[in-house]
């Protein structure tokens, strides 16, 4: 039987457990449901267990669990680890949803719910490539399922030192990326790294009557919405001195592909200069993502003592991400407006990456590509960040690493209305079990 039968003979089971997977309300942010996380992990080793492991754990070291399961490599053939996480993002307002978050349903060719395509579709073309080979795969693999990417991978380090033997690998396939579009896969070559914090402004020691004292004292609300828009110059370039960015790939987004996938308003202009591929994958940007002051429903004629902000930052590859939280903290209490107290609060960070795409592995990896999609894939970035590829290129110098996708453009992930091409899903389960053959053919 050739691969590509294989998989097609796999794939009614493999959609049926993506299903049930995405039915378990895995939200690691949410404590409420530390049960469902738990139930996720408990799932995930039973679908490892099914697809014929050796040996399967759910580890504890982080602050939710982990599944780790091997297949043993037969003699003379290389060992590839499989990364993908089984948490997720919260819902979210439900009203947002075109059909329920956690019930996956399937519309106009893609599959809608919470954790679709970010990331139990890359578990379930882990399953799928697994079950191909009848849980005998022509390689070694490892399977590692985290639980707590979607919260910043903290216990990730504990992991990967508590687990080390149980994960070492030759290569490693992290598939938690997007493809450039539908119909057109990726390997994802540069990833931006994460620095976020909190800023808080102090200008009064207390809130006071605006029309008794507006006008002369400044009222910390004012005060943030001026700090924080020394941020960017006019233009919408990022105005923190110190960071990096560098030349962006030879590919064109377009403009109108660009407003379409980002739903940006008519009339709304772009920020920054230099190509759009650029602008998201080889410089920085710095975002206020949220904002703690009174709310317009509670609004009174007052000026308030203080005014809170959480300012998020991705940082090009190349940049160092300690070093860039402290170039923001300097840029921040140094732009102080009328004398107003600052305090900064560092926040979480996550180092970029630049994965090099080069050797037989990699040739194993585009062709199995081809393959499967019928057309070349291309090497792209992305804004977003992936903190583990970092965490793994130093846990294990000289492995290769790949960083595949089952998301497009449309797939929302993080938002409502999470989905799957289901097109693209089967092409990416079968470039995975292709790429495992090719890996076993001298």
């Amino acid at each position: 039987m050739t691969v590509r039968a294989a998989v097609e003979r796999v794939m009614p089971g493999v959609l049926d457990d993506l299903k049930r997977l995405v039915a378990v309300e895995s939200v690691s942010a949410d404590p409420g449901r530390a049960d469902q996380v738990q139930r996720s992990a408990e799932l995930v080793a039973e679908l490892a267990r099914d697809a014929g492991a050796a040996s399967v754990r759910i580890a504890t070291e982080a602050s939710q669990p982990a599944v780790i399961a091997s297949w043993p490599a037969p003699p003379g053939a290389p060992t590839v680890c499989l990364y993908a996480h089984h948490d997720v993002q919260p819902e979210g307002d439900p009203a947002l949803w075109d059909s329920a978050p956690f019930e996956a349903t399937e519309r106009d060719g893609r599959l809608y719910g919470r954790g679709t395509a970010d990331d139990k579709g890359g578990l379930a073309v882990h399953l799928a490539a697994l079950r191909a080979f009848d849980g005998k795969p022509p390689v070694g693999v490892k399977l590692f399922i985290e639980g707590e990417e979607e919260i910043g991978s903290r216990g990730l380090p504990a992991l990967l030192q508590a687990h080390r033997d149980d994960l070492a690998s030759d290569i490693f396939v992290i598939a938690d990326s997007a493809n450039w579009e539908v119909g057109q896969p990726a390997f994802t070559t540069t990833l931006r790294g994460l620095a976020d914090c909190y800023v808080e402004v102090r200008t009064l020691d207390h809130a006071i009557h605006s029309g008794s004292f507006g006008g002369v004292a400044p009222d910390a609300l004012t005060a943030l919405c001026r700090l924080v828009a020394t941020l960017h110059d006019d233009q919408g370039d990022v105005m923190v001195a110190g960071l990096a960015s560098s030349e962006g790939p030879d590919l064109e987004y377009p403009e109108d592909r660009f407003r379409s996938e980002s739903s940006m308003l008519d009339g709304v202009r772009q920020l920054g200069t230099g190509s759009i591929v650029q602008r998201l994958w080889t410089k920085p940007a710095i975002s206020v993502i949220a904002l703690d002051a009174t709310p317009v429903a509670k609004a009174s004629n007052t000026l308030h003592a203080v005014a809170r902000a959480k300012i998020s930052m991705r940082l090009a590859p190349g940049d160092d991400a300690p070093t860039a939280l402290e170039a923001l903290t300097k840029h921040l209490v140094a732009n102080a407006p009328w004398g107003a107290q600052v305090t900064v609060t560092a926040g979480d960070v996550g180092q970029p990456s630049t994965i090099p795409f080069t050797g037989p592995y990699a040739d194993a990896a585009r062709s199995a590509m081809a393959e499967a999609w019928g057309v070349e894939p291309v090497q792209v970035g992305q804004g977003g960040s992936i903190p583990m590829v970092a965490e793994f290129a130093q846990a294990f110098e000289g492995a290769t690493i790949f960083v595949t996708a089952v998301g497009d453009p449309d797939t929302r992930a993080h938002g409502a209305n999470e989905s799957l091409h289901l097109g693209d899903f089967r092409a990416a389960c079968l470039a995975e079990a292709q790429f495992l053959a090719n890996l076993a053919t001298p």
